[in-house]
């Protein structure tokens, strides 16, 4: 008799494999009438997640790792503060653990990853900020450990991924300032090895072309994701001779230094110049002023990136499980009118 899978029985049920495994977990977004009806399914035909099953049978481990970017300066980095609460929070449903990796530079994450799929400490692992071309997603597949990606390289069709659609972002930004009036517009971008950074230097200059705007090199820089990162590139704008009437960083880090730099030069952000930032961090909320910024969700990502991996650890496809949402524009104060068209005129016989 053929052994039943998670993918045999949600072809069975006519569900896909992610909400099969949900039900089968007692995740609270399933239905009660469609956990009964996975969860009768699956009794009757004998079935058990792959992870209690081989769990019994090796000891297999209840715990995935979270491969922390090299990048980053730690788990107190906001970006990834949010993002592990999210991971944490799924895989507490089952009661399994989260395990954190950081190495000191991205070359040595290859042995990490060759360590864990030797040892068996982990039964899968989160990647996140992938590079375009990226090796770690080759080693995972060769050594046959589970994963999932927050964000895509730039081949992404035959693994497990949830992403936001970085370039819409971007159009929909420059749409925005556009709107208010805003025409010389910079670009901070990240380092364009990673392939998030790509997509959203490429919706930077598809929103300027699509307004009738030609991108000036001379303010687009790119640098590390930090505040102290954007307070730089903001500066070297700043001191242009044309300077520009809004800033546009791909990330909210870099978008709080700019702020910074704006206000060195006793310019107010938010009138003077704007800024909009990327990520939907909390900590934009707690600027001087409040940082504008189109939001990904960070901490519902990683509740969704720790079901897509608990599915794919339970049989799942990964290609089943490839998810592209919108960000959202979050409007605060760090944005507003091009100020040299809503400055008063004066009128006839008027003087300075």
């Amino acid at each position: 008799m053929p052994r039943v899978t998670l993918k045999s029985l949600a072809s069975e049920l006519g569900l896909t494999e992610a909400t099969v495994s949900r039900a089968l977990n007692n995740y609270s977004d399933i239905s009660e009438a469609t956990r009964m009806r996975v969860q009768d399914m699956a009794k009757a035909h004998g079935y058990a997640p792959n992870p209690l099953a081989r769990g019994l049978a090796r000891g297999v481990a209840e715990a995935v790792a979270y491969i922390m970017p090299a990048s980053v300066g730690g788990i107190s980095e906001p970006f990834v503060a949010q993002l592990l609460q999210g991971l944490g929070e799924s895989l507490s449903k089952r009661k399994w653990d989260l395990v954190v990796v950081q190495t000191p530079t991205a070359e040595e994450e290859a042995d990490v990853i060759a360590r864990l799929a030797r040892t068996g400490k982990v039964s899968g692992v989160v990647l996140s900020r992938p590079y375009k071309i990226d090796q770690r997603i080759s080693l995972l597949q060769a050594a046959k450990l589970p994963f999932v990606v927050h964000g895509r390289s730039k081949d992404s069709a035959d693994y497990a991924w949830y992403d936001v659609d970085n370039t819409k972002a971007f159009i929909e930004i420059i749409d925005h300032l556009v709107s208010l009036g805003h025409r010389r517009i910079g670009f901070i971008g990240a380092p364009s090895y990673y392939n998030f950074a790509q997509q959203r230097l490429d919706g930077f200059k598809s929103g300027m072309k699509a307004n009738g705007l030609a991108p000036d090199e001379q303010l687009i820089e790119f640098c590390e994701m930090t505040d102290a990162g954007g307070a730089n590139a903001a500066a070297v704008m700043l001191a242009a001779d044309d300077a520009p009437t809004a800033i546009v960083c791909a990330t909210d880090m870099q978008a709080i230094g700019a702020i910074e730099a704006i206000r060195a030069r006793s310019l107010t952000p938010g009138k003077d110049i704007s800024v909009i930032g990327y990520d939907g961090l909390s900590i934009g909320k707690h600027c001087n002023p409040p940082l504008t910024t189109m939001a990904q969700p960070l901490v519902h990502s990683g509740r969704i990136l720790g079901d897509m991996l608990l599915a794919v650890i339970d049989g799942a496809d990964p290609k089943s499980l490839q998810e592209l949402r919108s960000a959202e524009l979050v409007r605060r104060m760090s944005d507003g009118p091009n100020r040299a068209l809503t400055a008063p005129t004066m009128s006839k016989g008027e003087t300075s």
